[in-house]
């Protein structure tokens, strides 16, 4: 699916280049099968992996000559614009932390992913990296979502929600009341909309969640679990008689069109921002067209120098906070 996901990429941006990184052995038989890959593949031999059952410790202790390793090696010699992997993603996360290092002002890097709504697409961090975070965290969450939904959803001022478990002001942990109170006062290309709840994310509320990992994570899996519980009973009960078969036959284009909405393959990609490099993580079980829409999600933060976006965003930032510290000394 790798192989495959790249030949489909390629369909998509035309300029697009690859280095596969992996036994060559392996690699070379499957870019044989797609002519359009000829010519725009380098493969850089290694038969050392990650394997899914390391820890991140382990990886990076042991991994130096891994596929995931080099690869990501290569975002931060210049040699690549974006490192996509479908491997470990504690060990992905750790190794990309450790070579490409965190931005200036960032203090933890965040996992970032976008996900269908009844309003179009949101965009959702931290989905898992940082279990517990402070105010400080999430609102650099917050400055890295925003610019993330300006880059890849064309939103010039994405509206931004902390999730918590009300709307009013009075609820929720110090942090994230702590960071509220900051964006509220800060001068950022992003309208701060306060807190939003768990049913807000699928409403569509906001351009851009923040909360932590913990919460993320749970949220993300939840969702998941209920999309795939929702077409659990679908098929059942299309299935339980031959007039609910017949309905399913009358029903078919608006279910077609239901499954092309929701289909994860076109949500495929979470990328750990506030590094000094692009690093997107692909769900494992995807196949070619999900991991080439995670290949499109690397392209598209290149060409519209995400990071450049992420950088001028918090020098803002902190402009405005260093004024605000004079303000309140004088």
């Amino acid at each position: 699916m790798v192989v495959g996901g790249a030949a489909l990429a390629r369909e998509r941006h035309a300029n697009l280049r690859f280095i596969m990184f992996g036994d060559e052995a392996k690699i070379t038989p499957l870019l044989s099968r797609h002519r359009i890959l000829r010519d725009v593949v380098s493969v850089r031999h290694t038969d050392q992996q990650v394997k899914s059952t390391d820890r991140p410790s382990q990886a990076l202790r042991q991994g130096r000559q891994t596929s995931m390793r080099l690869a990501i090696n290569a975002v931060a010699d210049g040699e690549a614009g974006g490192v996509v992997s479908a491997g470990n993603t504690g060990a992905l996360m750790a190794m990309s932390k450790f070579v490409l290092k965190p931005m200036k002002g960032i203090d933890r890097p965040a996992l970032c992913g976008f996900l269908p709504t009844l309003r179009g697409e949101s965009v959702m961090l931290d989905l898992g990296a940082n279990v517990e975070c402070d105010e400080d965290n999430l609102v650099q969450f917050a400055i890295m979502g925003a610019a993330f939904a300006r880059t890849i959803l064309g939103l010039p001022r994405p509206t931004v929600g902390l999730l918590n478990v009300g709307e009013e002001e009075l609820k929720g942990n110090e942090a994230v009341k702590g960071a509220a109170a900051i964006l509220n006062g800060a001068t950022l290309p992003l309208r701060f909309h306060g807190f939003v709840e768990g049913d807000d994310i699928a409403k569509g509320t906001t351009d851009v969640v923040v909360t932590d990992g913990f919460s993320g994570n749970v949220a993300l899996k939840t969702m998941e679990g209920t999309a795939t519980l929702f077409s659990q009973f679908l098929r059942r009960a299309f299935s339980q008689s031959l007039m609910s078969k017949v309905g399913y036959m009358l029903a078919r284009p608006a279910i077609m069109a239901l499954r092309e909405r929701i289909d994860p393959r076109h949500h495929n990609g979470g990328v750990f921002l506030g590094l000094n490099g692009i690093s997107v993580k692909s769900h494992g079980g995807m196949d070619d067209v999900g991991f080439a829409t995670a290949i499109g999600l690397a392209v598209d933060m290149v060409a519209d120098d995400l990071i450049g976006r992420i950088t001028a965003d918090m020098a803002q930032f902190s402009d405005h906070d260093e004024a605000r510290d004079r303000a309140v000394a004088q």
